[in-house]
């Protein structure tokens, strides 16, 4: 045997004792109740509430919803983090200069880079606003073509 092997021994002997732990304590039996605090724990974010959170006690809270997002909105909300500051070479907010190549591919193709992000770039799919509808992200555009005029 090898010097290596050796010396790797007690590792790999620690590591196939880990692993049968792990085998032996998922194999636990769960009460419901301890169950539903797991699946509770691990929601999606917006599907649960942090511990002093309001909503969080008197049950289901209903969210009424006001009608679209403006472009200011939706700008502040999810553009503004790059597009104030220039972050991964986004075109400034209100720097016309910075904004002059991809107002000449024409409105329809800021749009379709807004909704879909632009491969290669910083820019990402809706800005990363999952709850955006197409329509708030064009308003966003409009928004910022605005601050160039």
């Amino acid at each position: 045997m090898s010097n290596r092997f050796v010396r790797g021994f007690p590792a790999l002997i620690l590591a196939t004792i880990g692993l049968w732990v792990v085998g032996v304590a998922a194999d636990v039996d769960l009460t419901e109740a301890q169950r539903a605090a797991i699946e509770e724990r691990i929601k999606p974010s917006g599907e649960s509430c942090l511990q002093g959170d309001g909503a969080c006690g008197g049950g289901a809270v209903a969210v009424v919803a006001t009608g679209p997002r403006s472009g200011e909105e939706v700008y502040q909300a999810a553009c503004a983090a790059c597009h104030d500051s220039g972050v991964a070479g986004a075109p400034k907010y209100a720097d016309a200069a910075g904004w002059v190549d991809r107002v000449a591919k024409g409105k329809a193709a800021l749009y379709e880079s807004g909704r879909n992000g632009l491969p290669g770039t910083g820019m990402i799919a809706k800005g990363g606003c999952v709850s955006c509808s197409d329509e708030e992200v064009d308003a966003a555009v409009d928004y910022m073509l605005v601050s160039i005029q």
